[in-house]
């Protein structure tokens, strides 16, 4: 019997690594700039209590805050990074800790900004805006402290609040350490008896593998482990809850979900709207199970076979031709676009692409201020990963454009538009290669390729924001919660989105909770739905060329960074997420997908 085996980090080629040695060329390196950063703290304390001197001393204190604010973004990005892609390496832990306690410290001596800006009133800054050019730029950072200044506490509270920073980050880490260093898989086992490591870098290709036993074997033993911490599991996840209803309650907001969507103003309807579109759009879920079952030939529908290959041949995509695909894909925003995104992806070593053990779970986009965009993934040639990438790339792309264009202050964006910049990138990818591979069984991957995205982004998301909202819940109002009460919400959420065309194993569906770092990231899952959303109806503006303008403006809201609120900057660009529209638009493009799988695998 043979087995397939993840290779050590230290054993895959540098060419698939990120090029970290672009930050800091050496640990060393990165601890003198730890140690410059303590350094400069006392330089930005010297002006606590000096702001009402005036507009000069505000300017110099932002400017200081903006120093400390990049080099801190250089500091965490080189430890978490190296810490993500090996979970074994001690001595990245151990900078990844260092950095988060650095950033804890940091946040404690900025504490003071806002509580002391606030004293000096509105009206006393909005006149020194006014009258100082220098300071315009400040304008929507005031005007967004304006907003939630009932919000803000007192300086001291603040402080405290920050260095709280640090400790309440343990269960987001405990989470990280179980999940990527010491949970233990049993291997998948494929029907001639060979045996394939499952790993947090291998999951994926497994659950699209040919053979059904991979598939059912990798499923089952990935739930399995998770089964086995449950306990242990639950308590990491609650704990994170109940540090949310904390803050919440802290910062006087009536709930966890508006303390989550308040500061972007962002309209708790917006999230109740999408929820409620989601379960009236279950039906459409519902159907395509069915026509997977039928083209799969099975009598039974398992989840596991909701990623199986529905045609032989599966399409082999290089990383090399996945660039190339998405270059040509992305052409109609400019020249200037791809050459940076191609360069990105073959010259500079943005994207750490290998598959090695020890790598965490899933894919990000990453950098800072001052850096080039780093995306960790795990590339396995197919049609799967050119996805991700397209993805991560549109996350990317957006990060370059926006620490661009824009001071450090509002260099980030917000997360509720964070995601339609990289469904953005997928849905034109999607249409393009629809227009350009016109062979059927590429064009049936392709839509399964698409289906697993809607499936990921527009089916398990929502399903999770519905289940965050139910614990959310249940902690605002001193419920109890254990493992088997969010195992059991969680398969009754699942259970109405399977209906009756999927088997049911309760225990190992109901335990998807435990899989995901994004719950540990407070009301974010409900944005890659309305992110979705978004950036269909905007790609939908390029790509049918009837308005001339619409690539510009895209490419204007990546500039924006966060110097506007988000859904201002959406509307500016061409989309509306206020309104339902755009959400019930996209499951009509899902459906039309279905439709369209039926057709081609002549299923119905």
């Amino acid at each position: 019997m043979s087995q397939s085996t993840l290779p050590a980090r230290s054993e895959v080629p540098l060419q698939e690594t990120w090029s970290l040695e672009s930050v800091f060329a050496t640990p060393d390196e990165w601890q003198v700039a730890c140690q410059r950063l303590e350094a400069l703290l006392p330089s930005l304390a010297a002006y606590q209590g000096r702001l009402k001197e005036g507009p000069q001393t505000l300017l110099a204190a932002v400017e200081k805050f903006e120093e400390i604010g990049i080099l801190l973004g250089k500091v965490m990005v080189y430890a978490q990074n190296a810490s993500a892609v090996d979970s074994f390496d001690q001595a990245a832990n151990a900078r990844a800790g260092q950095a988060r306690s650095l950033g804890a410290k940091v946040g404690a001596a900025m504490a003071f900004l806002d509580p002391e800006l606030m004293s000096l009133g509105f009206e006393t800054l909005k006149a020194w805006i006014a009258d100082y050019p220098e300071l315009a730029f400040l304008s929507h950072y005031i005007d967004r402290l304006e907003k939630r200044s009932a919000h803000v506490r007192s300086g001291e509270v603040e402080q405290v609040l920050a260095l709280a920073g640090d400790p309440f980050s343990g269960a987001f880490h405990a989470f990280n350490m179980l999940t990527n260093a010491d949970l233990k898989f049993q291997p998948a086992t494929a029907s001639d008896g060979t045996q394939m490591e499952i790993g947090q870098a291998s999951i994926g290709s497994l659950l699209s593998h040919p053979d059904r036993q991979v598939r059912r074997s990798a499923w089952q033993n990935y739930a399995d482990a998770y089964l086995a911490f449950k306990n242990t599991s639950a308590a990491i996840l609650t704990t994170a809850i109940k540090q949310d209803v904390f803050y919440a309650r802290v910062r006087n907001y009536p709930s966890s979900l508006h303390a989550a969507l308040e500061p972007n103003n962002v309209p708790v309807e917006v999230f109740h709207n999408l929820m409620a579109i989601f379960k009236q759009n279950l039906p459409t879920w519902h159907k395509y199970w069915r026509v997977r079952r039928k083209a799969l030939g099975v009598e039974t529908l398992g989840v596991y076979d909701i990623k199986a290959p529905l045609m032989g041949n599966k399409p082999l995509v290089p990383f090399e031709q996945a660039v190339e695909w998405i270059c040509q894909a992305m052409a109609p925003l400019g020249e200037e676009y791809v050459g940076i995104l191609r360069r990105g992806c073959l010259d500079e070593r943005w994207v750490d692409r290998a598959r090695n053990r020890g790598k965490r779970e899933g894919a990000f986009s990453s950098g800072s201020y001052g850096t080039r965009p780093f995306i960790m993934m795990s590339y396995a040639d197919d049609l799967f990963s050119l996805s991700t990438l397209a993805h991560e790339l549109g996350h990317s792309m957006h990060s370059y454009y926006s620490r661009a264009n824009q001071r450090f202050l509002y260099s980030r964006y917000g997360l509720f538009v964070a995601e339609v910049a990289s469904n953005f990138n997928q849905a034109m990818v999607r249409d393009y290669l629809m227009r350009t591979q016109t062979d059927p069984v590429f064009q049936v991957a392709l839509i399964e390729e698409a289906m697993s995205n809607y499936h990921r982004y527009f089916f398990i998301m929502p399903t999770l924001a519905r289940f965050e909202l139910e614990i959310h819940t249940r902690a605002e109002q001193g419920a109890p919660l254990n493992a088997d009460i969010l195992i059991g919400i969680l398969a009754d959420l699942f259970k109405e989105g399977y209906g009756d065309e999927v088997e049911f194993d309760r225990e190992r569906i109901g335990i998807t909770w435990a899989q995901f770092l994004h719950l540990y990231m407070n009301f974010y899952v409900y944005q890659y739905a309305t992110g979705i959303a978004g950036a269909h109806a905007l790609a939908n503006g390029v790509i049918n060329g009837r308005d001339p303008e619409a690539a510009s403006r895209y490419l204007d809201f990546l500039k924006s960074g966060g110097s506007r609120y988000p859904l201002e900057a959406l509307k500016q660009a061409g989309v509306d997420l206020t309104s339902p529209a755009p959400v019930e638009s996209a499951f009509g493009v899902l459906a039309g997908l279905v439709d369209k799988l039926e057709a081609l695998l002549s299923v119905s």
